[in-house]
């Protein structure tokens, strides 16, 4: 394993996957069709869920500040009271002002998850193993997430009764992990020389360098998410033929994911996010051409080649550009703006697909990507360099 200390990372990662398998499976799949059993307008569970997420997103900064100086531990176990609170408050008709009230303090907590893992992965990372630790990390909790969306739905679907305490055992699975680790605090990084002749401002610098690209690749991807089903509509698709192209690129991300990672640890981060993102423009070009359904295999895997070279390369290159001494926090720094970018862009591809319809929603995806590339390779070749520096 990339981990010095396995036994916490894994702990943690577990702790996110059980945790996202709840908030997906509750948000998404359960509350929208118990909605109006709870006496819910498809309104307010729209609100619930939209401020929960905003919530999450807008925290993710200040409150890797505080588990910094507080403890690591102690915030993620009141975010998994909270979700317990949420799961518990749902069926006992506590009207919508208390839920969405709650919601959003859970969301507000559940912030310091995500960078919490991610600076405990980077922390405890074995030497020259930084990116695959990291990316390991990020790609891990997929499936949860997966699971939340659609075992769940299936089971809403087909045995309702279960859905509800397989999301609360979950939660509780969760509750206990937190416990375990209630006591956790990562420790203090030493500040390298080359920090030390930096000054505050210019440390926290080169964190918002990456804002802009964060920004923009999480807003690419994002085109995609309210103009799936029209899309598949249109193109005369079933979910199920999308089952074995979209296998092919998951296990052809995978393996390019390792790939790649032990290529940015032995040169550098760039050696797999430039050609990542140049594959990932020419998949979006290739799906946006006429023909789609017959071209769908040879996109998926031009696709899980490019994510995984990008992955790869996105979170070494973060990795080392943030401020050892402030990890959490630059993280939920940078994962917030990502947030933003999904939230930027259903909006945009909603836009483009009606104007533009399937070319545009994919080729506005290639062009986003491709201002990203030039991005790295003129304006944020800066960071590099200063990455480079703290190696």
């Amino acid at each position: 394993m990339p981990w010095s200390q396995p036994g916490t990372v894994l702990r943690l990662l577990l702790l996110l996957m059980s945790s996202e398998f709840v908030r997906t499976g509750l948000l998404v799949s359960y509350l929208p069709l118990v909605a109006l059993y709870l006496g819910l307008t498809p309104a307010q569970v729209g609100l619930i869920f939209g401020l929960h997420y905003l919530a999450d997103a807008l925290a993710k900064g200040p409150v890797g500040v505080l588990s910094e100086r507080y403890g690591l531990g102690r915030v993620l176990l009141l975010g998994a009271l909270l979700g317990l609170a949420t799961l518990t408050l749902l069926h006992r008709s506590p009207g919508v002002t208390a839920l969405v009230l709650v919601s959003v303090a859970w969301g507000l907590c559940y912030a310091a998850l995500w960078p919490g893992v991610m600076a405990a992965a980077q922390h405890f990372s074995r030497p020259g193993m930084t990116t695959r630790a990291l990316a390991v990390a990020s790609v891990s909790v997929a499936p949860a997430i997966a699971l939340g969306l659609l075992g769940v739905g299936q089971l809403m679907q087909r045995r309702s009764a279960l859905a509800f305490p397989v999301l609360l055992g979950a939660q509780l699975l969760a509750l206990l992990l937190a416990l375990n680790l209630m006591r956790l605090r990562l420790p203090q990084t030493v500040r390298p020389e080359w920090a030390e002749r930096q000054p505050f401002r210019e440390r926290w610098g080169r964190v918002g360098v990456l804002l802009p690209a964060a920004l923009a690749q999480t807003a690419a991807p994002g085109l995609l998410a309210t103009v799936f089903y029209p899309l598949l509509s249109k193109l005369g698709l079933h979910l199920s033929q999308l089952l074995l192209p979209v296998l092919a690129g998951v296990l052809i991300g995978l393996a390019a994911l390792w790939a790649s990672s032990r290529l940015a640890d032995r040169h550098h981060p760039r050696a797999a996010l430039t050609p990542g993102l140049l594959l990932l423009a020419l998949g979006f070009f290739v799906a946006g051409l006429p023909g789609l359904p017959d071209r769908l295999l040879l996109v998926t895997s031009l696709i899980g080649l490019a994510y995984g070279a990008f992955i790869a390369g996105w979170n070494g290159l973060v990795g080392r550009t943030l401020p050892p001494e402030y990890r959490a926090a630059a993280w939920g720094t940078v994962m917030a703006v990502e947030a933003l970018g999904y939230a930027v862009g259903p909006v945009l591809g909603g836009v483009m697909w009606a104007a533009y319809g399937q070319a545009g929603v994919f080729w506005c995806g290639a062009a986003i990507l491709l201002l990203v590339e030039g991005y790295y390779l003129w304006p944020g070749r800066v960071v590099m360099r200063r990455a480079r520096a703290g190696e």
